[in-house]
């Protein structure tokens, strides 16, 4: 069976962090783009980051850069999402997400390029 799973939501204070897991089985990141999105309360499902094919490249939302990392781990077949000086906007349901792609450079914002979803794991940012 194929299915994403993601671990490591909690909750934080302001300035905390947190290292989210997104699990593969069934299928192999290393062949897939992974994005990493949220959901706020009341909003849409957002981009935060995602690493391509390969691992070759990285993006992040803006809101994000300078705080947030993603990597992966092949021989455990996860990626990681790390959250460095949490704030309270963070506050949403995180997701992983991947899509089959042939290009090691691109990595889609929108999710509905993406065809596998986790369950979410949810993060919350209070004092």
């Amino acid at each position: 069976q194929v299915q994403l799973v993601e671990s490591g939501g909690g909750l934080v204070q302001p300035g905390g962090s947190l290292r989210l897991s997104c699990a593969a089985s069934g299928r192999t990141f290393s062949n897939y783009a992974v994005g990493w999105f949220r959901q706020p309360p009341g909003k849409e499902r957002e981009f935060v980051a995602g690493i391509s094919r390969g691992g070759f490249a990285t993006r992040f939302r803006d809101s994000v850069k300078g705080r947030f990392t993603i990597s992966t781990d092949n021989k455990k077949n996860t990626v990681y999402l790390q959250m460095n000086s949490l704030k309270l906007e963070d506050t949403a349901v995180y997701y992983c997400g991947t899509y089959s792609t042939s290009t090691i450079w691109v990595i889609a914002t929108d999710p509905g390029d993406y065809d596998l979803w986790g369950q979410g794991t949810q993060v919350t940012v209070s004092s």
